[in-house]
């Protein structure tokens, strides 16, 4: 497959009609105020780079477009309905391909994704990383913001990893619940609140052992190849457990590469006809659960927590009420803090690969929270998404996922560090 598909381009860049809507709620202008850090700026850089596919990229359009966090809070604000995502997708695809870059530059982004998608391997690393970690100040920006990504404990595995099951009596059916590479290493406790909030609501949940990483790190890399074998492999382990009643999902980054994956296989129509039949399948558990009667809460009411929307979630799924809503009914105070629609700094591996920026955003994001709840006494954050909660936790804000929450309210454990 060609590194961009120029048509198909063309015909995305020309429904931009260059309003500016965008800049007002692009991270990386609000931040610069550049024009070609906003999303008309870098549609201008494609459009250019458009005009010669053959030749490399210019070094002032790949600097502006690995700024791109990919929050796609651009596609929401926009009233012409630019496909944006997929753009920036194929903007990176080709400068993959057709660019040069420096080799620790090189390097650093081939060891990430096998680092990271790799649980055994990624647990190596997090101990070695701990060993390293005093020497943080004396390394490169990058290897320094990898550093601070490492938690101060390697968890070990979880139910969920492990596959513990969890009888139910009388099922209502069965799901699958997509555990993916980073979050069981990091949080094994997201995915067992998951799996035991499912079975109090009457699923089966079936635990692939076939599935894989959902080729979210490759894809936004540019590693199309390396994405695509991700999602083949997951495909086949879905298709091989029969009926089921929906993919459930608990890192958002990860569902909304999973919704997308027939545009990955858009070159083979019977692998994308495969693909299709899996993203309507695929559902956030914030989707999910909301369509389910909601389980009796056993905590007391009132409890403050901010919430805090991840981009691939509010944006790249376009699920914005669902998660507040569930938190509501579990009797929990749901704040929302200012600059919501606003990115973190996460992003992914963006956090490693841009680290002054997305610093820059993290504190943005955590003094928003922190006002949010001021006056309460509470220092409580939601989420849906597991880099978010590892790139926002600090000493003023303790952030869990939003489904730990949930199944404290119904009777599971307290997340740790949380007191009612």
């Amino acid at each position: 497959m060609n590194a961009i598909d120029v048509p198909a381009a063309q015909a995305r860049i020309r429904k931009c009609v260059h309003c500016g809507f965008c800049t007002a709620t692009c991270p990386t202008y609000v931040v610069t105020g550049d024009e070609l850090d906003s999303p008309r700026g870098r549609i201008w850089l494609m459009k250019d780079m458009l005009a010669n596919p053959a030749q490399p990229p210019s070094p002032r359009a790949v600097h502006h477009i690995d700024r791109c966090l990919s929050c796609l809070s651009c596609t929401t604000t926009c009233p012409s309905g630019v496909d944006y995502m997929h753009l920036v997708d194929a903007a990176r695809a080709h400068i993959e391909a057709r660019h040069q870059r420096p080799w620790p530059d090189r390097l650093l982004r081939a060891a990430l994704p096998r680092l990271l998608t790799n649980r055994p391997l990624f647990r190596l690393g997090l101990r070695l990383g701990r060993l390293v970690k005093p020497l943080a100040g004396l390394l490169p920006a990058q290897l320094a913001a990898m550093l601070a990504q490492v938690p101060a404990r390697v968890q070990p595995a979880g139910l969920a990893e492990r596959r513990a099951p969890l009888p139910v009596a009388a099922p209502k059916g069965k799901v699958i619940l997509h555990l993916g590479c980073v979050q069981p290493v990091l949080r094994p406790a997201i995915d067992d609140a998951a799996l035991r909030l499912l079975a109090r609501h009457g699923y089966d949940v079936v635990i692939s052992r076939q599935s894989s990483c959902c080729g979210a790190l490759d894809h936004h890399l540019g590693r199309e190849a390396p994405a695509r074998a991700h999602a083949r492999a997951n495909i086949a382990a879905w298709e091989a457990e029969g009926d089921v009643a929906a993919i459930i999902i608990t890192a958002s980054g990860c569902g909304t590469v999973i919704k997308d994956y027939p545009a990955l296989f858009a070159d083979d129509p019977a692998m994308a006809a495969r693909a299709q039949a899996v993203a309507a399948k695929a559902m956030d558990i914030s989707e999910y659960l909301s369509q389910l009667p909601p389980l009796p809460s056993v905590l007391p009411p009132g409890q403050e927590v901010a919430w805090h929307s991840a981009c691939s979630l509010q944006h790249g799924q376009q699920v914005k009420s669902a998660p507040q809503a569930l938190l509501a009914a579990a009797g929990f105070v749901v704040r929302v803090p200012a600059e919501a629609h606003l990115c973190c700094g996460s992003a992914g591996s963006y956090a490693i690969l841009q680290p002054e920026m997305s610093a820059t955003l993290k504190a943005r994001k955590q003094a928003a929270l922190a006002a949010s709840l001021a006056g309460t006494g509470a220092k409580l954050v939601a989420s849906s998404n597991i880099g978010c909660i590892g790139h926002l936790a600090s000493d003023e804000l303790h952030i869990v996922h939003m489904v730990e929450l949930l199944d404290w309210a119904s009777g599971g454990p307290a997340p740790a560090g949380v007191h009612a």
